[in-house]
């Protein structure tokens, strides 16, 4: 099964998105701070991040690029879920080195799209 690394320190949003996922037959690991988004994408190897932008110890652009600055982890698709949705915030989240990018609050079917063109999908 896929595994998916949430990354989010509202824990409303956190369980709401990881019951969704799992659901539909996803591994979920989570995290709830950029500090520990970063090591357990090292521990965790998961298939994608989901990733939220605003988080306490190490926020997620500066995670992200953690990530992506780490051999081990640097290939790993990393899609920004964040409820920043001024102009100019995806290209931030682009830049720190986020592959796609979405807004909260998740449209679910949106969501599982983005992941699919990473190859991450449901388990048929």
């Amino acid at each position: 099964m896929p595994k998916i690394l949430i990354v989010e320190d509202n824990e409303m949003n956190r369980d709401m998105l990881s019951r969704r996922l799992e659901r539909r037959g996803f591994t979920v690991v989570m995290a709830v701070d950029g500090g520990e988004g970063v090591a357990m994408a090292r521990s965790e190897m998961p298939d994608l991040v989901l990733m939220d932008m605003s988080l306490p110890v190490m926020n997620g652009w500066e995670a992200t690029q953690a990530i992506r600055a780490d051999v081990s982890t640097a290939h790993l698709p990393v899609i920004a879920l964040t409820a920043h949705s001024m102009p100019g915030d995806r290209e931030k989240a682009m830049e720190a080195g986020c592959n796609d990018y979405d807004t909260k609050p998740v449209d679910l079917p949106r969501l599982l799209g983005k992941m699919a063109a990473f190859g991450v999908e449901p388990p048929a």
